[in-house]
């Protein structure tokens, strides 16, 4: 398969990823969206895309502004997931659609895992001409999601509220870039970062009604079903929406690979021929 290296202009850093091509003329695209702290060469953005191609559609992974936990581009300044905001990741795959655009693909299908997956339904809603969205263990989102981790030793853990007053009292001194370390995954972040992620995400739940195309859902059965509501969601969904809960499964899909991949080349063939 054709694989390119691409950089993707955005307002500040590029997107930088990989856009892979079937042989023959595609019959259409997906972007594939990435979870916290990780990049278009770990998880679903790196199996998936083969599949995808032999579907005949193009595919695109691409690291957000927010990828990793910490980065470094063209210099000695920091970036990365630890710096990330609600509105900068809703607007980089804005900006990753319309490079697909810029190849002819108006409305990619759009594929996302885990936090990415909470973005996507965001980017659907907000773009109901998509034709198709893969939700891969996404998170509820909203103002629930950082005390039901911080529940699981995650985040905040038992300093929650803590760190949340350390982070306020931060902003408020001006020092909001500044890093902070939590006791959980994902182990560091700014303090203008943690309320963001705190307070200012979508809500999957609520964005539910407005998906009204064809939706997957998929979660492992060693996931709460209460953080990846792909249940509740399915029953509020404005559309139709497939739920597939993968035996022996945990979050990242490890050795689960092929099972994935099957379930959603197997879902999207079935849709792409209603179409």
């Amino acid at each position: 398969m054709p694989l390119s290296l691409v950089s993707i202009p955005t307002d500040t850093h590029a997107l930088d990823g990989l856009y892979y091509e079937p042989e023959a003329t595609p019959r259409g695209a997906a972007m594939l969206l990435h979870g916290n702290c990780m990049n278009f060469y770990t998880g679903a953005p790196r199996f998936l895309p083969p599949h995808l191609n032999r579907l005949g559609l193009a595919a695109l992974a691409f690291n957000r502004r927010g990828h990793d936990m910490v980065a470094t581009l063209n210099s000695r300044d920091v970036s990365g997931g630890a710096f990330q905001i609600t509105k900068e990741a809703i607007a980089d795959n804005v900006f990753a659609a319309g490079f697909l655009k810029a190849r002819g693909f108006a409305a990619p299908i759009v594929i996302g895992h885990s936090n990415g997956g909470m973005l996507g339904v965001q980017h659907v809603a907000d773009h109901p001409e998509t034709p198709a969205l893969v939700l891969l263990s996404a998170h509820l989102g909203g103002k629930h999601v950082v005390p039901l981790a911080s529940q699981r030793g995650l985040f905040g853990g038992e300093r929650i509220h803590e760190i949340e007053a350390q982070a306020r009292r931060m902003v408020a001194e001006g020092r909001g870039k500044e890093l902070i370390l939590l006791p959980g995954w994902y182990w560091v972040v700014t303090a203008e970062s943690y309320l963001d992620y705190a307070y200012e995400l979508p809500d999957v739940l609520d964005l539910a009604p407005r998906i009204s195309c064809p939706t997957l859902y998929i979660r492992g059965d060693q996931e709460p079903a209460h953080v990846y509501p792909a249940e509740e969601f399915a029953a509020r969904a404005g559309g139709p929406c497939d739920v597939r809960i993968v035996k022996d499964c945990d979050h990242f899909y490890t050795g689960r690979e092929d099972v994935i991949s099957a379930i959603v080349t197997d879902w999207l063939a079935d849709v792409l021929a209603k179409n």
